[in-house]
């Protein structure tokens, strides 16, 4: 008996059916409730801009290649689910649905690929009860008559290399290495399966952008004919994208937010979307391009009534506006446009002048204190950071300990300063509520018994994980075998935000403060600002890299290793820096309590190890 693989192969040389891939979804595609913004029958009269793209994906389209570049809201991971689903009942073949990771596509699989195929009888029908022996239906493989989907994650070689594929669906590529196991892209390793059928295939790939030169999803949409969806004045019938720039509000109201024209002036409300949209049309704006491969451009704007509206982009843009991270992910998501970085690197002289006197050891703006180490072969240095209410932080010490790490004197004399509480102005004594330290050089032995020693859960060993997007800290939910938890460090992500808040001139949410103070001198300031952003290339294909150009970067370590701790805090200890501020009273307050020599009783210890004040 011929397996389901060489079945798929030579069903996928045969004709294909007249029908396109919008019609059936508009025929057969049911929505099912646990993963749908809208439950029920599919529509697509609620998302006409997707009916082009769906159809170049039919077997009648002599297109090969769909690069869709696009904000969130808009239906583009469902309308790869249409076809998706018309592969397996209407034109089936070996198909492979690729996403970031392994782990993120058992739970697409689970999420969204099996309540679909749950939903449709057509479907259910296709692919077996993955509950009977030998179905052929697994988490990651689903079997149907003549063909196969396999989903796998763009950081498994192997599963790139399964089998051939007729049909390749590339979600949010953006979010890819840059490199799977030594071998490359993982989008050019993925693109080579389908080579077997260079005359028939279709390869559609669909993301967010990220950073500007480095993405993926942009490459690919310069690469092909460029298309925008254009709309209607409904006065003066002039054909236009949807853009930021024609978005009109007053006074920073959300509420007033409408589409202005750029021909009339005429301003258009929330109500006249679906006009707009059902009346539009895609323009190529570079028709130089091989007509085999379409790329398509559509942000957030365009989303239906009821998903996404004008007034909340006007609003997630007034919350974003004055913080680079939120609005770096309100360009990439809203806009679906990629984020110009706004510089290689920053002035360590202009940080050094900020320095400020401050009132008291620690200022009273601090909610809790963090520290950084890193570990170097004959010293060990770190930075005591407190922070406020939006991750506004304060450097409060710089230490730096000379020694054999290798013998236990430094250690002793390491676990004693750490344990150092320090005065804020209100009186109250603050010990470090969480400590990351660096593991990943010649002492992971030493510092792992340090963990130990110290307390798992206070003193943390860190281990940098040079790679974009990475979160900045991924905790473990248990201890590894060496009894501790072990976290990776998202360092590029890290890097990325404290350079952003360098740039911060107004104290407030991520503003950085240094005191005018011995240990934060001008070296100090130069090692914070060593590391420039580099843009390098392999395979090809353009990424960034942090680099330090030979220069002495463990101040910058520390700081990033400070920030990993706080996020442990709020991430996984449930730190509220917003709410602990909200809670505390003025600073005239302190003012009259010093005054009368009467010192704020310090609160209870969070936890048996990490407390943020001394008790």
């Amino acid at each position: 008996m011929m397996s389901p693989y060489f079945d798929g192969f030579f069903t996928g040389l045969k004709p294909d059916t007249r029908m396109t891939v919008s019609e059936w979804a508009d025929e057969h595609r049911i929505l099912p409730m646990k993963s749908a913004k809208e439950a029920g029958r599919w529509r697509t009269t609620r998302t006409p801009y997707l009916k082009e793209i769906m159809d170049c994906l039919s077997p009648a389209s002599s297109v090969e290649r769909i690069a869709f570049m696009k904000g969130a809201q808009v239906g583009g991971t469902e309308c790869g689910n249409n076809w998706l689903g018309y592969v397996i009942h209407h034109t089936p073949g070996p198909m492979m649905y690729v996403l970031p990771t392994l782990d993120m596509a058992k739970r697409t699989s689970k999420q969204r690929i099996a309540p679909m195929i749950e939903e449709m009888p057509i479907l259910r029908d296709k692919v077996k009860d993955p509950r009977s022996r030998d179905s052929g239906n697994t988490q990651m493989v689903k079997e149907f008559p003549n063909g196969v989907l396999i989903i796998t994650g763009a950081n498994s070689a192997t599963g790139l290399r399964s089998m051939p594929a007729r049909f390749l669906f590339l979600d949010e590529v953006d979010a890819y290495d840059d490199d799977v196991d030594g071998e490359g892209s993982p989008i050019n390793l993925a693109i080579k399966r389908t080579a077997t059928f260079s005359r028939n295939r279709k390869i559609l790939m669909v993301s967010t952008p990220n950073i500007a030169g480095a993405s993926k999803i942009e490459s690919a949409y310069q690469a092909s004919d460029q298309r925008q969806y254009h709309v209607p004045c409904i006065r003066c019938n002039h054909l236009q994208p949807i853009e930021w720039q024609q978005i009109r509000f007053d006074n920073h109201d959300p509420e007033t937010a409408c589409f202005e024209c750029i021909e009339c002036q005429h301003r258009m409300q929330e109500h006249d979307k679906p006009k707009l949209l059902e009346n539009g049309k895609w323009v190529p704006l570079n028709e130089e391009a091989d007509g085999k491969f379409r790329g398509y451009h559509l942000n957030s704007l365009y989303s239906p009534n009821g998903w996404y509206s004008w007034k909340d982009a006007v609003a997630d843009f007034l919350a974003a506006k004055s913080d680079p991270v939120l609005l770096k992910d309100w360009t990439n998501t809203v806009l679906g446009q990629t984020w110009q970085e706004a510089g290689e690197t920053v002035d360590h002289e202009l940080l050094y002048q900020r320095r400020e006197h401050y009132s008291a050891e620690v200022p009273w703006s601090v909610e809790v204190l963090t520290c950084g180490v890193d570990v170097q072969d004959d010293r060990v240095e770190y930075e005591v950071v407190g922070w406020g209410a939006g991750e506004e932080s304060w450097s409060v010490d710089y230490i730096r300990l000379y020694g054999d790490l290798s013998r236990p004197d430094i250690w002793k004399i390491l676990a004693d300063k750490l344990r150092k509480a320090y005065r804020r102005q209100d009186g109250v004594l603050m010990n470090l509520a969480q400590i990351c330290m660096d593991s990943g050089g010649h002492f992971t032995d030493e510092v792992y018994a340090f963990s130990r020693k110290q307390g798992a859960d206070w003193l943390i060993p860190i281990k940098g994980a040079s790679q974009s997007g990475k979160p900045i800290a991924t905790f473990p939910k248990t201890r590894n075998k060496k009894g501790v938890y072990l976290t990776l460090v998202g360092t590029d992500t890290a890097k990325e935000l404290v350079y952003q808040r360098y740039r911060i001139l107004e104290p407030g949410a991520g503003y950085c403060h240094w005191p005018v103070k011995d240990c934060f001198d001008e070296d100090y300031f130069k090692q914070a600002t060593a590391e420039e952003k580099i843009r390098k290339y392999k395979h090809g294909v353009a990424y960034f890299e942090w680099d330090a150009r030979k220069k002495r970067n463990e101040a910058l370590d520390c700081r990033v290793y400070a920030l990993t701790a706080v996020r442990i805090l709020q991430q996984h200890r449930g730190l509220d820096l917003e709410q602990l501020a909200e809670q505390r009273p003025e600073p005239d307050v302190f003012i009259e309590q010093q005054e009368s020599e009467e010192v704020v009783q310090p609160r209870a210890r969070r936890t048996s190890r990490s407390r943020y004040l001394k008790g």
